[in-house]
């Protein structure tokens, strides 16, 4: 697969995922994390919180890793910062998720790198709620 950028490329991942783990989910109703994750509930994805310091946010079960899931997982949405990214990455690949979305000061450019050449989709430096709202909503 590849880095993703254009319109066309988004707009084809944000409708064909159904099921996106939010890595870094926080409980903090004011944190970005929570705010986007809240949305895409709202939207109707399945969202799959994944951080190990909570057992549920969102009226949703959370995961202490991205193993842990056990189901296959279109989007993994990431919020953490660039130095952990490349074991998200690895993460994702040993599960075959379908696409890595790193939010805004979370690119590390060599996880994404890896993430492609993986066959991964992976996107970079954009919110995902922020696309879905402009492309689809």
């Amino acid at each position: 697969m590849a880095i993703l950028s254009s319109d066309a490329e988004l707009t084809a991942l944000l409708r064909r995922a159904k099921t996106i783990a939010v890595v870094g989910l926080s409980t903090n109703p004011g944190r970005d994390s929570h705010v986007v994750a809240g949305y895409l509930q709202r939207h109707g994805y399945t969202v799959i919180p994944v951080n190990p310091k909570i057992s549920s946010v969102l009226g949703v079960r959370s995961y202490p890793d991205l193993e842990s899931i056990g189901s296959a997982v279109d989007i993994v949405d990431v919020f953490r910062r660039p130095e952990f990214m490349a074991d998200v990455v690895r993460s994702a690949i040993s599960m075959h998720a379908g696409a890595v979305w790193m939010q805004f000061d979370t690119v590390n450019q060599s996880a994404a790198d890896t993430a492609a050449a993986a066959e991964l989709d992976v996107v970079v430096n954009h919110c995902i709620m922020v696309e879905h709202r402009r492309l689809l909503a």
